[in-house]
This record gives C-alpha cells, sequence and structure tokens, in this order.
C-alpha cells in the first residue's frame, strides 16, 4: 500500500480538509498516475453532501482527474511511464457483462466501479477519487492524453466532456442538423463546443439574455430565450435534436415542443423526479421521444479526448488551489463560475 494525501468530507456538513489515505499497489494490469490536475464537478458537491443519498465516508471526491504516468502493471500496453493519461467517472466494471462488452461500461449490468464513493469490486474498500495525490487504475478505466494538449483544461473532459459527447455522436448530430443546448453551464457550455464542431447548426437555449454572448463565443449560431414565449413559439417544430444540460428539475413541455417529429430530447444533467409531469401530446401526436445519457464508455471517452484533440476543443476553466476548494464550492452553488474549476494539484505539495 501506499501512503497519499489529499482532501476529504468526513459527513455531509463538515468542509472538505486534509485526509491521508492508503493506495493499492498497481497490479499487472493496473497503471498508477501522478496527478496534476483535478476538475470540480458539481456531483462532487453533490456527493459529498449526500444530496443523492448514498454517501459514503471519508469521500475524496474528483473525477476528472489528469496527470502523469508514473508506474505501470507488466500486462500494461498502450501506456508508459511519463505519458500523460485521464481518469474519468470509473474504474472498473464487471468486464463481463453485455454492457461491458460493447465497450458501455457506465451502464454495467452489476454496477460500475466509481472512481469515488464506491468499493473497489469484491471488496469493502472505498474509492478514493482525484482530489489526492495519485491514483491507481486498470488500464482498461485510463484514456491516453496528447502532450500537445493543455493538460489543465482536459481535465473537465473526463466528466463534462464525454457527458455531452456521448449521446451527441449516439444520436448522430450532426451537418444539416439544427441543435438545441438548453443550460449554459459546466455540461451545456461542452455541449456547444461538441455540436458545432460537429457540423450542427446550434442553437443555445437559456432562461437569460446575459449569457448571450458567451454562448455566440463559444460557437452557438443563435441564443433562443426560454422565457419569451413568442421566441418560442417562432422555433416550434424545428429542432433535430436537444441536449438538456439542466441539473435541476425543471418543465420540459415546452422543449418537447420545439422537437420535430420524431425528434429526440435527451438529459444528461437532472437525476430528480420530473416535475411538473410531461404532457402525452408531445409523444403521441409526434412520435417525440425523451431519453437519457450517463458519461460515456471507456472507448468512446478515448474517441472524445482524440476528437478535441483534433479540432482543439478543451474546457474553459477557472484555477484554484487546494485550499480552495470549499470556496470553490462556494461559488458552485451560486453558478458563479465559467466553466469549470481545475485545482492544480502542486498546490498539495505547497
Amino acid at each position: 500500500m501506499t501512503t497519499v494525501r489529499g482532501y476529504a468530507a468526513h459527513n455531509p456538513t463538515s468542509p472538505l480538509v486534509p485526509f491521508t489515505f492508503e493506495r493499492r499497489e498497481p497490479g499487472d494490469d493496473d497503471v498508477e498516475i501522478q496527478i496534476l490536475y483535478s476538475g470540480i464537478c458539481h456531483s462532487d458537491l453533490h456527493q459529498s453532501r449526500d444530496d443523492w443519498g448514498g454517501a459514503l465516508f471519508p469521500m475524496v471526491p474528483g473525477h476528472e482527474i489528469v496527470g502523469r504516468v508514473t508506474r505501470v502493471g507488466s500486462k500494461v500496453t498502450k501506456l508508459k511511464v511519463g505519458d500523460f493519461a485521464g481518469v474519468g467517472c470509473m474504474v472498473d466494471s464487471c468486464r463481463e457483462c453485455a454492457s461491458c462488452k460493447e465497450s458501455l461500461e457506465q451502464y454495467c449490468e452489476q454496477g460500475a466501479t466509481w472512481t469515488y464513493n464506491s468499493k473497489e469490486r469484491g471488496s469493502d474498500q472505498l474509492t478514493f477519487g482525484g482530489y489526492s495525490e495519485t491514483i491507481v487504475a486498470a488500464e482498461r478505466f485510463v484514456v491516453s492524453i496528447p502532450a500537445s494538449m493543455d493538460l489543465k483544461a482536459v481535465a473537465p473532459l473526463l466528466c463534462a466532456g464525454i457527458t455531452t459527447y456521448s449521446p451527441l455522436r449516439h444520436w448522430k448530430v450532426g451537418p444539416g442538423q439544427k441543435v438545441g443546448v438548453i443550460g449554459l453551464g459546466g455540461l451545456g457550455h461542452m455541449g456547444v463546443k461538441f455540436a458545432k464542431a460537429l457540423g450542427a447548426r446550434v442553437v443555445m437555449i437559456t432562461t437569460s439574455m446575459s449569457k448571450a454572448a458567451d454562448a455566440q463565443r463559444l460557437g452557438a449560431d443563435e441564443v433562443l430565450l426560454s422565457t419569451d414565449p413568442v421566441a418560442m413559439a417562432s422555433h416550434a417544430g424545428s429542432f433535430d435534436f436537444l441536449l438538456n444540460t439542466v441539473p435541476v428539475s425543471h418543465d420540459l413541455n415546452p422543449y418537447m415542443a420545439l422537437l420535430k417529429r420524431e425528434a429526440s430530447m435527451v438529459l444528461v444533467g437532472v437525476l430528480t423526479e420530473l416535475d411538473p409531469p410531461l404532457t402525452g401530446v408531445a409523444f403521441i401526436f409526434g412520435r417525440k421521444k425523451l431519453s437519457g445519457s450517463a458519461i460515456g464508455g471507456m472507448a468512446e471517452t478515448q474517441e472524445m479526448i482524440d476528437f478535441c484533440a483534433e479540432h482543439n476543443i478543451v474546457s474553459d476553466i477557472e484555477m484554484v488551489r487546494i485550499d480552495q476548494i470549499n470556496e470553490a464550492y462556494d461559488r458552485l452553488i451560486k453558478n458563479d463560475v465559467k466553466y469549470r474549476f481545475v485545482i492544480d494539484m502542486a498546490t498539495l505539495a505547497a
């Protein structure tokens, strides 16, 4: 075992504080990574405060991890010491079910092993995330990151990036399509970038026109104010695809009205009960579809990283020191970040 320093929450109401814990030694197919940068995801806040239930403490959050490979097991083939690598939301799965065999490990029928707030497979040992010095994960769950990329801005791609890239690819978004991205935050800003890079006409749908200039800077062709009924009516029945990134329950009915016949809206943000209820009209009289998507499988995550390298896409970030985590969480609650906090893990040693 290796002694590792990090920051942890010890209960739902405690701030994150310095914490020392043990990591396993790398096995034959494992990769050890010195963590350079760790993104702060909104789910880190929710999990550490047990907003969704099932929290396991002590909890070291962080699943947007970029670093340098320091050790590899004897069976590792795609990475070597000195390479840059990333770890996202998962560190293991059953590897045997239909989903795993199709590289859709996030839908593992036995349940994926999450990077934190989970237990190692076949063990009661808690998994600890990226707010720490190092991490050990199976090669299958580690992606290779080109040295040419801005590593600190790559970190959020491991969650916010793949969460938006995966549905856009699955629903075959591309040239000639009109695509709406609902919500301009950590997920939404990546959705705009990806949809634009895939060749779609991109409409940013927001509750505030104060975000219009930023949406256009990110690549949106148009901004639609969802609180303007006249503007919404003018776009009725015109969208080929809607990517809904809003993380809280909200009225989905006005957005369903925007879709063309047989088109889909995909939820990637809201995990709670949908309120108010959906009416059946759009579904029955338009064959419209409402679906959801969770992160992405490992092959697709590597594909996403390679796509970003080719198209010069990274996240818009604000760097913070590790001793500023609690302040960053407070700002996250207020949506006071454009668009993702990233921890400089070198500050852990300072």
